[in-house]
């Protein structure tokens, strides 16, 4: 095992101790916040879940907004995300979720400062803080933790994926499996809920070069076989991989070398083409999307909880 990791196991161990005994203490917003997070280093679903999530409380008509870091940004403080902006000002995942909730989504090093900002311009219900679960400086009511089957057999950074270990589970309020995925009820201890993931795909030119940049670039791929498409070409870029011009030349002359007939991507590296992506036509984007089995039991339960919160405070 690399050393790192023992370092890394007994740093994360330390920070978690000390919000635990109240000696690292986090704030509070004025309005209730629904975190979504992970214990892994991405490619958990974490934002086809917030998205997922997002839509079953507008459905209820509940206002939220989304409060986000922004990762890979090139801008600094809390800023409210553009629909029609850059990767680059907002960062991809939370400019996809703003195109497709349609809600206001605040990025900021502080989630605190975010989501103060955004009870003064926007006076929501409650924040969904998105991979919110290591950012334990804000507090929140309910604590929502995607877990995927490689996860129990991982270790922690840098020798594997995990940002925490297994047994971190227990702050969690609830844990959420793919469907169909066997574990044993002792492993997380807390109510489980469970999401089918299903990769909806548009009208695809015939052999299309396959290309990503996401944190598990092996399950698109999968996907992608898995639903009859025979690639020219699978490109792999690293995750949140911002698409210089040379990237589009180098992809337009793999097309022509290949003879493919167009590309195919994803949603997450739609947004960070930007005005690039008119080069790569005819371009068309997978989306995945998460539907959670028994999704009113799913709202029923975060409002019950906030609720009990509120009575206690």
């Amino acid at each position: 095992m690399n050393p790192l990791t023992g370092i890394y196991g007994a740093a994360t161990a330390l920070r978690n101790t000390l919000y635990d005994r109240g000696a690292l203490s986090s704030r509070r917003l004025q309005q209730p916040v629904v975190s979504v997070g992970n214990l892994s280093a991405g490619g958990s679903g974490k934002t086809p879940f917030v998205i997922a999530l997002g839509e079953l409380l507008q459905a209820r008509g509940i206002r939220f907004d989304v409060l986000s870091r922004g990762y890979r940004r090139k801008t600094r403080g809390v800023l409210v995300v553009e629909p029609d902006g850059s990767a680059a000002d907002f960062g991809d995942e939370p400019l996809l979720i703003a195109r497709r909730l349609g809600v206001p989504v605040i990025v900021g090093e502080s989630r605190y400062q975010a989501g103060q900002v955004a009870e003064q311009k926007f006076q929501p219900q409650l924040h969904i803080l998105d991979d919110g679960f290591q950012h334990r400086s804000l507090a929140r009511d309910f604590d929502i933790v995607l877990v995927t089957a490689s996860d129990f057999d991982d270790r922690l950074l840098p020798s594997g994926r995990l940002r925490e270990p297994l047994s971190s589970l227990t702050r969690a309020d609830a844990v959420v499996l793919p469907a169909g995925l066997a574990v044993d009820p002792a492993l997380t201890q807390k109510p489980i809920w469970r999401i089918n993931r299903e990769l909806v795909l548009p009208n695809l030119p015939a052999a299309p070069v396959v290309f990503c940049g996401i944190a598990r670039p092996e399950q698109f791929f999968a996907q992608i076989r898995a639903a009859g498409i025979a690639p020219a070409k699978q490109v792999t870029f690293r995750d949140h991989h911002p698409y210089p011009k040379s990237d589009i030349d180098r992809l337009q002359a793999m097309r022509n070398k290949l003879g493919a007939s167009g590309f195919l991507t994803t949603e997450k590296d739609a947004v960070n083409l930007g005005s690039l992506q008119v080069n790569l036509e005819p371009l068309a984007v997978a989306q995945l999307k998460l539907t959670l089995e028994d999704p009113t039991a799913v709202v029923n339960a975060i409002l019950a909880r906030i609720a009990k919160r509120k009575l206690r405070s």
